[in-house]
């Protein structure tokens, strides 16, 4: 009996160290796992693929009073993970959306580390007496008032949020001339480049955050001369890469030459006529990132290039639509959407596609104003015909949107959907339109 009890001591003390020794793999297997969940930074993320990029705004009605809550905020980045997008974009930090955003996106990661989603976050600035503010004729040789604290905003949030904020964008179009009511000069925006690069040096940013300003192709050099000052020039050093924005659809009224050039046309179908036209916007597009290239070289300087804003509308009853270019819809958009997802993987870029939820608010009045319909899926959750291949994946399985499950518009009926498609105009049908 006593040598009895003395094996069983035996086996329950190498049981209880086999416990204890399991215990403490668990344990190990747990570090390994928050380990593996790496940190990132912007030159991590920006070129590379597996982050897709997209533009966001959240706002769902006309009355652009009406914040986003935090749950419809949660309920769009769920939707946005499921497309695969893992950066996304904001404009301004006046309103309290962005803010809100990124505290969303970090209960998010709290709740399942493995969740990823990064933000380029924007700072809003604009000129003296801009529509933003003030009164009297706007004055671009001076600053808003205003433009200090918005910057100040957004090192407060990066500073709170280094995990999720990894770029600072100072400015939006904010140096483009046809922004007749807001645009600043070059002096302004490197001003505030300036400064969030000296707070990196002094340990009061993260040295990972990237600072950039995103801005129209011909703002960064890719325009006319007028554009060719030396403060652009010591802005183009001064940023860690070059947010680019270009729109060949808003270009086919514009500049409408490429979009109602008939070549290639000859014994073609419709359908062919039209495809051949996306290709001719997706080699504008091209064409535009080009200057902007030339034009940094011809500096001596090789910095980054990325896509910061680019899409393509899906309806418009205006300039883009049956009586003028004849440029939106479905089908154009989800041959755009996949050509600058294609061109920009690629090449190595990030593209901030614009973007992945109409917003009923731009535009004024009119239902049928182009920026109200640049969504890849509408305020109720419809998915337009860029992602009807993902409905039909089980992307947004359990996903809702306004309470609505995610499905296709025109209820998947290709063919009613081909019916709303026109082929682009003559140069000679299009100008006849303009009269």
């Amino acid at each position: 009996m006593k040598n009895y009890f003395s094996i069983i001591r035996i086996c329950g003390l190498i049981f209880l160290i086999g416990l204890m020794t399991s215990c403490g793999k668990v344990k190990k297997n747990n570090v390994k796992e928050e380990v593996s969940i790496k940190e990132v930074s912007a030159k991590d993320i920006l070129g590379n693929s597996n982050y897709s990029a997209m533009s966001y705004g959240g706002y769902r009605y006309a009355d652009h009073t009406i914040e986003p809550t935090m749950d419809e905020l949660k309920e769009d980045m769920k939707i946005l993970s499921a497309m695969g997008i893992k950066l996304i974009r904001t404009y301004k930090l006046l309103k309290p959306q962005a803010a809100n955003l990124v505290k969303v996106i970090s209960d998010m990661k709290k709740e399942d580390p493995n969740f990823e989603m990064y933000v380029m976050l924007g700072a809003w600035v604009d000129c003296k007496n801009s529509f933003h503010s003030g009164d009297g004729e706007p004055d671009h040789n001076q600053e808003n008032e205003e433009n200090a604290a918005e910057i100040n905003r957004a090192v407060a949030l990066a500073s709170k949020y280094p995990d999720i904020i990894k770029i600072i964008a100072v400015g939006n179009e904010a140096m483009v001339k046809w922004a007749a009511s807001y645009y600043v000069q070059p002096g302004v925006i490197l001003k505030w480049v300036n400064h969030l690069q000296g707070l990196k040096k002094e340990g009061k940013l993260s040295k990972d955050l990237w600072i950039t300003s995103s801005d129209n192709f011909a703002s960064w050099g890719g325009g006319g001369e007028e554009y060719h000052v030396e403060d652009l020039n010591e802005l183009i050093k001064a940023v860690d890469f070059l947010s680019v924005h270009t729109y060949p659809m808003h270009d086919t009224h514009y500049q409408p030459e490429f979009w109602l050039n008939q070549e290639g046309f000859e014994g073609k179908t419709d359908l062919e006529k039209i495809e051949i036209s996306m290709l001719k916007a997706k080699k504008y597009a091209m064409m535009q990132y080009e200057s902007v290239k030339k034009y940094m070289e011809s500096l001596g300087l090789d910095k980054p290039i990325h896509i910061g804003e680019t899409g393509w509308a899906s309806f418009s009853s205006g300039h883009y639509g049956n009586t003028g270019s004849k440029a939106c819809d479905e089908y154009k958009e989800a041959l755009y959407y996949k050509h600058m997802r294609d061109w920009t993987n690629e090449a190595g870029m990030s593209c901030f596609y614009f973007e992945g939820f109409d917003e009923p608010w731009k535009g004024g009045d009119n239902s049928g104003n182009s920026e109200k319909h640049f969504g890849l899926l509408t305020v109720d959750g419809k998915a337009k015909y860029a992602l009807w291949d993902e409905v039909d994946k089980g992307t947004f399985n359990g996903l809702t949107r306004n309470g609505n499950t995610i499905t296709k518009t025109y209820n998947g009926d290709k063919e009613a959907l081909m019916k709303d498609v026109e082929v682009p105009p003559t140069s000679e049908e299009w100008h006849a339109n303009q009269k």
